[in-house]
Formats: C-alpha cells, structure tokens, sequence
C-alpha cells in the first residue's frame, strides 16, 4: 500500500502523525511511504531522519495526496485540502465531525473513507486513540488556567495555590472522564480547592477513592453546576459523547453568575464545545472576553506540545496504521471489530451514528 504523510496545516499545529520508527516498520513490510518535507519539523523530526529510515520525501502535499492510498494525519483535512481528496482513499485522522456540518458535507462529497481516531475503540470499550490527547489537554487545561487567571491575561488576579492566609483557587471540571481526572490531578498538585463534577456515580466513587483530599467529587444536575459556577475562579470543560457533540452544560445567562475575571477551558470544543458561549480559537490567539468571562477554546490544545503529544498519539495509532496497510480496511475491521466503529464515512455515506444522528442524515451500518 502506499501510504502519505502530509504536513498539518492547522494554525499553530506543531504534531505529526508518524514517527520515523513507523516508516522503518512499514517499509520494511513493503509498503511505499510518502512524507511531505518539512512534516516532522514542529515536532524536532528532521526530513533526513526520515528518509534513512524509507521514506520518499515530497516537495508537496499535492504529490502526498495525489499518490498515496491511505493518508494518516492529526488533524481534520481543512477547506484548502478538501480539493485533494478522492473517492476510494483512506484517511486516517481526528475528525471530529459533530463539530462541523460544513466539514461533514465536503467529507462526504469526496468520496473518502474517514477513519476517526476518536472514534476507534478498544478492546475493553476505551477510546484508546483519544485518550493520550485528552491526557494531554488535560494536564494543559490547568496550566492554561493557571495563565489566563493572571491580571496582565485579563484574568482575576488568582494564584492557583493561595499562599498562606489567603484562600487557593476554587476549580470547577465538569466531566470525570480522563480529561478531567488529568485536569483534577494536575489542579490538586497546585493545592487548589477542585471540585469535579459527573453524572456516573461509578465515576465519582472511583475518583474519590484516588483523588488527595483537596479534590471533590459532585453529582452533575443542574443546581449543582450553578452553585459551582457562583464559586469557580476556573471551569474546566472535560464533558464528551463518543462521536456526538458536547452536551451545552453552562448556559449564555449562566455567565452572570461567575466572578468577573474567571476563566473558562472549553477543552470539550473540538466537539462543539460544552459551554455555549464558546466559540473556537488558536494557539496565536487563544482567549476572547464574553460577559467579562475569559474563554480558552483552542481546538488542538495538545499541539502547542507537539513534540510530547507526536510521540504519545503515534504510540497507539501506528498498530492501526499497520494493520490498515497490511489487510485493507475490511480486513483490519474484521480482525478487530473496534476498528469498525472509527469508521465514520465511506463513499459518501455516514457509517457512524452518532455523527449521522447530529445533523438527521441517513445511517448505514459499515
């Protein structure tokens, strides 16, 4: 199979989607693999490295796209790699199509076969090729947080920590998945008040056995989501349905009720986002003030760390990259029946439910 590797395009994406190793591996397997130059460079991979290990550079993404039967990438094909796509190719990226009707309709015009990370799931249930980007995001959400909480960021002025005789910061998560759960353990090392939020008593019970005295764990309803964000100096979005959009916890009038200067990380917003005020931004300009609330609502969080995050997403999306390479698609699927639910749009047709639900199209089963 010949496979590409182009360049993100994404602003302030740094990731890239194979690592060296992987070329060597899937070369040495005979397949053909082709890397647009420059591709690895945000994450301290240099095109030479690369190539010693089989990769055949290309000078462009048109020749990447133009050539290659299955393309692996981080991030969504954006509005300038849409004219590229062809029926019958592989993409095998973060679609995140909820979150975008406009990226589902050009998605599905194409033709191509979108395989999503997000989407993929493991043996046990898990969503194995999300989890190391929302460990990412969640570990970053606090330190973000902790950032845009600072007065010169339009921020209250707060030290996550407090100092002695002054009270720490009050941090509302809505969500105990594992964004949440990286976010609570990140936030209770500053020696913050944190205070995490679910619906599944499962959940809490578990993140109450683990979690050190400072963090709490509260049932999720909607009286309790007030009362937090009366508290809260930040609120971290860390809510997510597999494949659906984000469920609109915090409400436009629900902003009146938080301290002027708070902070909110949206981190739930490359699924619509779980606040509905929010709206998406970059790593160049992260944050905008709505109803004197800061909002953090960048999509691709885990790629200002690009050399961190590259090595962690590509250490479990390669297995799946290899068996799509080695027995096709269907065989992949068939082999590993977890791999069928990442497949959410082929020929023109919404072979996930979740996305097809979202937006009232029809569903067929892949």
């Amino acid at each position: 199979m010949i496979i590409g590797l182009p360049k993100e395009i994404k602003p302030d994406e740094y990731r890239v989607a194979l690592l060296p190793v992987g070329v060597e591996e899937l070369t040495r397997a005979g397949h053909r693999v082709l890397v647009q130059k420059n591709a690895g460079l945000g994450s301290g991979l240099a095109d030479e490295v690369y190539a010693e290990n089989g990769a055949v550079l290309c000078d462009s993404a048109e020749e990447v796209w133009a050539e290659a039967e299955l393309i692996i990438k981080v991030k969504e094909p954006l509005a300038a790699e849409w004219p590229l796509l062809r029926p019958g190719q592989i993409v095998f990226t973060y679609f995140h199509f909820a979150a975008s009707e406009t990226l589902s309709k050009a998605i599905l015009s194409s033709g191509i076969t979108a395989v999503a990370y997000e989407t993929l799931r493991g043996k046990a249930g898990d969503l194995p090729c999300l989890t190391p980007m929302s460990e990412v995001a969640g570990r970053m959400s606090i330190q973000q947080g902790a950032k845009f909480l600072e007065r010169p960021q339009e921020g209250r002025g707060i030290l996550l920590g407090g100092v002695p005789g002054v009270a720490p910061a009050h941090i509302t998560i809505l969500g105990g998945g594992i964004v949440g759960r990286n976010a609570a353990r990140i936030a209770a090392g500053f020696q913050a008040d944190v205070a995490i939020l679910d619906i599944n008593m499962g959940c809490l019970r578990y993140l109450d056995d683990i979690m050190p005295p400072n963090v709490n764990t509260v049932f999720s309803d909607r009286h309790n989501i007030l009362e937090q964000l009366r508290r809260a100096d930040l609120v971290i979005g860390a809510v997510l349905i597999e494949g659906a959009r984000a469920p609109r916890l915090v409400r436009k009038d629900d902003l009146k009720l938080m301290k002027p200067g708070a902070v909110i990380i949206d981190v739930a917003i490359d699924q619509g986002g779980c606040v509905e005020t929010s709206r998406p931004t970059t790593h160049s300009k992260p944050t905008f003030i709505e109803d004197g609330i800061v909002h953090y609502c960048v999509t691709n969080m885990p790629g200002a760390v690009g050399r961190t995050s590259t090595y962690a997403l590509c250490n479990v999306t390669f297995p799946y990259a290899m068996q799509i390479a080695q027995l096709g698609l269907r065989g992949a699927c068939a082999r590993d029946p977890g791999m069928a639910h990442a497949v959410n749009m082929m020929s023109g047709r919404v072979t996930n439910k979740a996305v097809a639900d979202t937006f009232h199209l029809p569903w067929e089963e892949f």
